[in-house]
């Protein structure tokens, strides 16, 4: 008899044990928690709901086309961002280049901005690749990836990388994989019509 109230008191404490994580989750979500990526186990498109998103927030570093100033979320308020990880060096990178200015183009006036993180790269290279593709998105340049630590335990090796935030800057999808215009453009947009 002793056995069984020992093994019920243990399956009560798993079950209040495991009812408390469930509730710290929908509640570090509900009062607008931090994002923290989470290993995907091998896929490379994720996408989250509103209830279960998290926030990113400080994210920011030296503009590239804009020596000595500084560029981040914070510039962007209220406006769904398009984060991009990016190097000069990339051969994936130079193949979405143009699929991301063409979101930039179609979806800027609905309140998306393309934001490019730049890493792994020197100024020059990132310069001459951002002129030579005629980009007009803004990037951050941040060769040790330091800008990248606001996305909590995020891959800094994973080039190329794209994150679309919501208007309140919550992680909506990630792709660990270069992106064309037709893939990324109807998920930036959804989340852009989202009501705010």
């Amino acid at each position: 008899m002793r056995k069984l109230w020992v093994r019920l008191g243990l399956v009560a404490a798993a079950v209040a044990l495991v009812g408390g994580c469930a509730t710290q989750g929908e509640d570090a979500v509900a009062s607008g928690g931090e994002f923290t990526f989470v290993s995907p186990g091998g896929q490379t498109r994720l996408f989250y709901s509103p209830d279960e998103r998290g926030r990113v927030s400080g994210l920011g570093g030296e503009d590239l086309l804009n020596e000595g100033q500084q560029l981040g979320l914070d510039n962007f308020k209220d406006q769904v961002v398009v984060l991009n990880i990016w190097g000069s060096w990339c051969g994936p990178c130079r193949a979405e280049a143009d699929d991301l200015q063409a979101v930039q183009d179609k979806a800027g006036p609905k309140g998306v901005q393309v934001l490019g993180i730049n890493v792994r790269d020197s100024r020059s290279a990132a310069l001459d690749f951002h002129r030579d593709r005629g980009l007009t998105y803004p990037s951050i340049y941040d060769p040790s990836g330091r800008s990248l630590l606001a996305l909590r335990q995020f891959p800094r090796s994973t080039v190329p990388a794209t994150i679309i935030l919501d208007r309140h800057h919550r992680v909506a999808a990630v792709f660990l994989t270069a992106m064309l215009e037709s893939e990324l453009l109807p998920e930036v947009e959804k989340v852009a019509a989202e009501p705010a």
